[in-house]
């Protein structure tokens, strides 16, 4: 019987308190006049049977009676479903978008009139291109061309997640999602690394692919109505083919090591320019004082001359001997001298020779 199918198909936990109780409670609450809960099922569809009976003719034994109970339990077992606090909830009916749920208890209608899609919106996706998690390499993805016409291998992943804010794109605007969200990352890597040179992909240009990707996978997606948000892209390896990949290698090496110099360079140029500069302030420093001290000295032999002159022109003879004698003074003042008086008409002596009146060194005349 009817009956029969719901007891052998159900089973009624009285002690957990289910989705429309309290502990203790059945899920139709007490009984009339505070009588205690139901035990089991049994006691569940007696109830409802004996409700039906009141309301139908026949004491709801017969076939209105068992069409009323099972359209009861149709929409008391079919019409409600929790939504975890991760997940958005989205109501069909016959098939058709009616609205979204959030997380906790909601109802639609029961199948087949409605049904519901449950969809783990803040859940992180996770999209390699050219490669697996296993470590297994996918060339057909992996292999690019770039500008300069060379071959490049690129392999990346891509972080993604159901857009909270418009969860029915994902569920009905698109066949595959995470297949188009694939062919898409593929599709805009290649779009980039063709506008790169292969030295550039190598080297500086790599910090600027991973944000450019994903702004054009963004705009692309939302063109599509997808349904996606793309949090991330990441670059796990960009190399060249491994035919030539030891002399890229080389090649990288040779830019550090010139970057390298160029560096030394700059930091000993920044030591060694200071240390120039104070050199050059200290020369121009003691040229201008020797500058200052030759001209004060001219000044100050222009002034004495002018003086000499002043007193010249009021006795020249006096003045002509006195400047004869200094002169002579400052020239031979620190000479040996011999002084022979040949006045009188007395003659030289004959030659004799006056080193030996000249002072030794270190000693005096005798």
């Amino acid at each position: 019987s009817f009956e029969a199918g719901i007891r052998g198909s159900m089973t009624w936990n009285n002690q957990g308190g289910g989705p429309w109780r309290q502990s203790g409670q059945g899920p139709w609450g007490k009984g009339p006049a505070g009588s205690p809960p139901p035990n089991n099922i049994d006691d569940v569809l007696g109830r409802i049977r004996d409700a039906l009976g009141k309301l139908t003719p026949g004491g709801g034994r017969g076939p209105v009676g068992l069409a009323l109970l099972a359209i009861v339990l149709w929409f008391a077992f079919d019409s409600f479903y929790s939504v975890q606090p991760n997940e958005i909830g989205l109501n069909l009916v016959f098939g058709k978008f009616t609205g979204k749920t959030t997380a906790g208890l909601n109802a639609n209608w029961p199948w087949p009139i409605g049904s519901y899609i449950k969809l783990p919106v803040f859940e992180q996706k996770i999209t390699e291109v050219g490669y697996r998690a296993d470590g297994s390499d996918v060339l057909a993805e992996s292999q690019m061309l770039t500008g300069d016409q060379n071959i490049v291998q690129v392999k990346f992943r891509v972080s993604w997640q159901i857009d909270s804010a418009k969860p029915e794109d994902y569920a009905f605007n698109v066949l595959s999602p995470p297949n188009t969200v694939k062919a898409v990352a593929e599709s805009i890597m290649r779009e980039v690394v063709g506008l790169k040179t292969i030295d550039g992909i190598l080297t500086s240009d790599r910090k600027s692919i991973e944000p450019d990707v994903q702004a054009r996978m963004q705009k692309v997606l939302d063109a599509y109505q997808v349904g996606v948000q793309v949090k991330q892209v990441q670059l796990q390896s960009v190399d060249a083919p491994s035919q030539v990949l030891a002399a890229y290698r080389d090649v990288t090496a040779a830019q550090q090591d010139q970057q390298r110099a160029v560096n030394e360079a700059e930091t000993y140029a920044n030591q060694k320019v200071p240390e120039a500069q104070g050199a050059a302030a200290r020369i121009v420093a003691q040229a201008n004082a020797y500058k200052e001290q030759t001209v004060a000295e001219a000044k100050g032999l222009t002034s004495r001359f002018n003086q000499v002159y002043e007193q010249y022109k009021n006795a020249p003879a006096v003045t002509r001997q006195r400047l004869y004698l200094e002169t002579m003074e400052r020239v031979l003042g620190g000479m040996n001298k011999t002084i022979l008086d040949t006045s009188a008409g007395n003659a030289p002596l004959p030659y004799l020779s006056l080193d030996a009146l000249s002072p030794k060194a270190g000693g005096a005349v005798k």
